[in-house]
């Protein structure tokens, strides 16, 4: 792991087998599948090693593939979405309130266990800061939380693209908004789980020291349902999965590092009050913590800090559950690649 010196990381997990930080999708002869820049890469050996198994496009223009949610459907179907980086613009003016920014979300699916790929297609016109998960639903609906910038003001919103086609088509809902100023203000970066009974359920970033929730009874087009989580959080997203225990299990940023008194709380950093948010946010990410439900996200396990790194930004998690049980878990923006037993955290 990188700088693993620095990193403190909880005796029950133990290394990830591979530095990749996903996504993995596991497929028809066991072996693993991630994304590189526009390549599928292969491994039979439990991510030690990886071959080449296709460039994924090879035209010119925007929307070149890359790293992104990505499962494999009930029909064996491998859906990959992403943004596209290459095009990238971000310039706010605080003064004006002007926004220039450009940040599209494409799609590509492969029917051949990513030997070709296909139905390349752009399905947002606008910008998206980050895409945490992406999911099959029972009736076989794959849905994606993807955000967008708003203006007048300036803040970020939230939808759920949507397909019914295993990734040929997509289409979106309504946009929910929490209000807001500022380049990194309103409700955005979500994760999405569905329930056992059918309803989706989405935890949303927020800059107000929690989660906000939003639950849909129309398989994740709609979004009906609305308003503050009892999850604290820092400004960060989490990632929502559910396991083949029929847990849900939930890794995130909290809203203060383990062990602060009140105190210690109430002088901790916070940022905003300028471009940034309205409100002053803490933006803890020293800390990546984990806990587990039985109960759909009603309640949860007392939550865990399995990697702790001071300054290491470790946010922006993504988990694969491996084997039954076997959790990897990764973070996008530090240098987080650990296993976790289930079994070792629930009591």
């Amino acid at each position: 792991m990188a700088e693993a010196q620095d990193l403190w990381v909880h005796p029950d997990c133990s290394p990830m087998p591979t530095d990749r930080r996903g996504p993995f999708v596991v497929l028809n002869d066991g072996s693993l599948l991630t994304i590189g820049a526009n390549e599928a890469l292969v491994s039979s050996d439990d991510g030690e090693t990886w071959e080449k198994r296709a460039t994924m496009y090879e035209g010119e223009g925007s929307g070149i593939p890359r790293s992104g949610p990505m499962i494999r459907t009930a029909d064996g179907t491998l859906v990959l979405v992403y943004m596209d980086l290459e095009d990238y613009v971000f310039d706010w003016d605080p003064a004006t309130g002007e926004l220039n920014a450009d940040l599209d979300v494409w799609a590509i699916r492969s029917l051949d266990e990513g030997h070709t790929w296909v139905d390349r297609q752009r399905i947002l016109d606008g910008y998206c800061g980050s895409l945490q998960n992406m999911i099959q639903t029972s009736s076989g609906r794959i849905v994606v939380p993807v955000q967008d910038a708003i203006t007048d003001p300036v803040r970020h919103g939230q939808y759920c693209f949507v397909s019914d086609d295993d990734g040929q088509t997509w289409r979106h809902g309504n946009l929910i908004d929490l209000g807001g100023r500022g380049d990194h203000d309103g409700g955005f970066e979500a994760t999405v789980v569905e329930r056992t009974d059918a309803t989706i359920w989405m935890l949303i970033r927020t800059n107000l020291d929690r989660f906000w929730e939003a639950t849909s009874e129309t398989d994740g087009l709609y979004w009906r349902r609305l308003g503050p989580s009892d999850i604290d959080a820092s400004s960060s997203p989490g990632f929502l999965l559910r396991l083949d225990s029929g847990r849900i299990v939930l890794a995130w940023n909290r809203l203060y590092p383990e062990g602060l008194s009140d105190e210690e709380k109430a002088e901790y950093p916070r940022r905003g009050g300028d471009r940034r948010s309205e409100p002053n946010a803490s933006w803890h990410r020293d800390e990546l913590s984990i806990a587990f439900s039985e109960d759909d996200g009603r309640t949860w396990t007392e939550p865990v800090v399995v990697a702790r790194k001071k300054g290491g930004n470790l946010s922006y998690p993504y988990i694969f559950e491996r084997r039954p049980g076997e959790l990897w878990i990764t973070t996008g923006g530090g240098p987080t690649r650990i296993v976790v037993n289930e079994e070792e955290f629930v009591e």
